[in-house]
């Protein structure tokens, strides 16, 4: 099966790693056919073994090997495929960036009821299966309320997004 796992909080806020030291971890783990894309922590492979073990396999390894407390999500890629194919977002607008917010425990829906459809600020947002899309306009997305529920401490740990450009490039 062919997946692409996403690294929560790398090559940000102080925490460099560089991407042949990722592949090289990640082949250490018995992951095959590895690559990234970007340098945000986007990694494809291939594996027999299902999304929840390599979830602990890779959070371990990451940890063990450079010191952080690593989060990962973890999709098959078809399953990335229907997630960015739903997105409300899709069209490319100079004025926003649309992200896909990617979720555990299904803390998506908690969230989207405390928030609404996030017409505040510019922000848009719709629901999808594990996942939130985000349109924000450029330029405010660190300012956003939206932004900022993200970084609660109930959610903060289990949630990435990527651009949905980021998403495109995984998939090319």
């Amino acid at each position: 099966m062919r997946y692409v796992a996403f690294l929560r909080g790398i090559n940000v806020g102080g925490r460099t790693i560089p991407m042949a030291a990722l592949r090289e971890c990640c082949e250490e783990m018995g992951l095959d056919d590895v690559s990234t894309v970007l340098q945000s922590g986007n990694v494809l492979f291939r594996s027999a073994k299902g999304a929840v073990a390599l979830k602990s396999t890779m959070e371990a390894g990451l940890r063990e090997r450079f010191d952080y407390p690593a989060r990962v999500q973890i999709y098959p890629l078809a399953t990335l495929q229907q997630i960015v194919d739903a997105s409300p977002f899709f069209e490319s607008d100079p004025l926003t960036h649309s992200y896909v917010v990617f979720f555990e425990k299904g803390l998506e829906k908690q969230l989207m009821a405390e928030v609404g459809d996030g017409d505040n600020d510019g922000d848009r947002l719709e629901l999808g299966e594990g996942v939130i899309y985000w349109r924000v306009p450029k330029g405010s997305t660190l300012q956003s309320g939206f932004a900022k529920q993200l970084t609660k401490a109930r959610y903060k740990d289990f949630h990435t997004n990527r651009n949905i450009n980021t998403l495109r490039k995984v998939l090319a």
